[in-house]
């Protein structure tokens, strides 16, 4: 079976967020860190040495039984990455509320908090997270 590289550890989520060179990234990420702990009514755990997770799900494909991050963020140089795990199929106009994004499969991408809108994300993490509660055995 093959085994994935990032996995969840009992790293610091405050001391990495606190160790982030940029002044506002920094702050951006404790803004985030508190919106999807409020959201998500789960504790932060550091995923690999950049991801901040929340909650976690199992899941099947044709190389195994895995176990993955519900959703969670990370604080990357070029923007912020925010993980929306099930994909974004249904959620196109929650998309077009939220402000300056763009997404990939299941990654949404904030260059800077300023361009979108906090309140709207903190209703379309609500709506991410309960779905993929309705979907899967979140822890």
């Amino acid at each position: 079976m093959t085994e994935l590289k990032t996995r969840p550890n009992d790293k610091s989520v405050r001391e990495f967020l606190e160790r982030l060179e940029s002044e506002q990234r920094r702050g951006e990420a404790f803004t985030l860190l508190a919106l999807f702990s409020r959201v998500t009514q789960r504790d932060p755990v550091m995923w690999g040495d950049s991801i901040v997770g929340f909650g976690s799900y199992s899941y099947t494909n044709s190389r195994g039984e895995f176990s993955w991050l519900m959703t969670g963020f990370s604080p990357r140089k070029r923007n912020m990455t925010l993980y929306v795990m099930q994909g974004f199929d249904g959620l196109e106009d929650d998309l077009k509320g939220l402000g300056k994004v763009k997404h990939a499969k299941s990654c949404l991408y904030v260059n800077k908090l300023s361009d979108i809108d906090l309140g709207k994300l903190e209703g379309f993490l609500t709506k991410v997270v309960a779905d993929m509660e309705s979907r899967f055995d979140c822890s």
